[in-house]
Formats: structure tokens, sequence, C-alpha cells
């Protein structure tokens, strides 16, 4: 499977994205996709989490291929601009982004987890990441992540 660029601009998240400020989806640099890829995937969770690191911030499928997914998207299921892109729950139960709310001490980090599709998702919003993670066998053509550290 080929690997993706992917960056977030910094090692540790700005206020804006998280609880502490405007709680906006952050921006996400993507390099390297291949003419094959038709969509995207998205996942983000607290691998620090006391779930043991499976909590869950953010799943997003059927995002248009783009090089930069832009911050501030809009949390409802089905988004059509700036990209197009279906959005599933969080494990915090709503759609869309949530992000880093920490309780004090440790930094925690977080990994986002970009999956390059062969085709678009069969799958309805509001989704779990279970469900996710089941559309995506077979589909997935190019893999890339990164991580942030937050802490209050």
């Amino acid at each position: 499977m080929e690997k993706l660029s992917v960056s977030f601009g910094t090692r540790e998240f700005p206020a804006d994205y998280t609880c502490d400020g405007e709680d906006r989806s952050p921006p996400l640099n993507i390099e390297g996709l291949n003419e094959n890829v038709k969509a995207l995937a998205l996942i983000m969770q607290d691998e620090s989490s006391k779930e043991g690191g499976n909590f869950t911030h953010w799943i997003i499928w059927n995002i248009d291929p783009v090089r930069i997914l832009p911050e501030g998207l809009e949390k409802e299921p089905t988004i059509s601009f700036p990209v197009s892109a279906v959005q599933g729950r969080n494990d915090y139960g709503e759609i869309g982004y949530r992000g880093p709310c920490p309780e004090s001490g440790t930094p925690h980090r977080y990994i986002f987890k970009i999956y390059a599709l062969d085709a678009p998702l069969s799958l309805e919003a509001g989704a779990t990441k279970k469900e996710l993670a089941a559309a995506l066998a077979g589909r997935v053509i190019q893999f890339g992540s990164t991580h942030a550290i937050y802490s209050r």
C-alpha cells in the first residue's frame, strides 16, 4: 500500500481547535495522492484516553480527494462546501468534529489517520467508527497519519 504524507502544521494543538477555543476542525495537508484516489476518509482519535487510545473525536468520509482539508468544517451529517463529505458520530455521540478536551495533567496524543479510497463508500451519515472501519475493508489504496498533542 502506498504511503501518504499528512501534516497538521504543528505538533501541538492550537487552542482554536480544542474545547478551550472555537472547537473548529483543523486543516490537514495531504501529499502524494495518486490519480486512482476517488475519495478520502479520516479518523481522529485520542491515543492517550482512558479508553485505551480508542476515544474517537472525528470520523468523516467520502471527502473529495484534496491536498488540503480546510479548517472549520460544519458539524453536519453531509457537507457540500468547501469540500464534499459525509460525517459520522464521534464518541461524544455527536456528528462531526469535537476537539481535544482532556483532563488537566499529562499531554494527550491525538492521531489523524487518512485513508485514500478507490471508490466512495456506501455508508450513511451518522455511522460509527466501527461501521466506517468495516466499510473501509478492501477499499484503501493509500494511507497516512500524523499526530498532535494537547494538554490543559
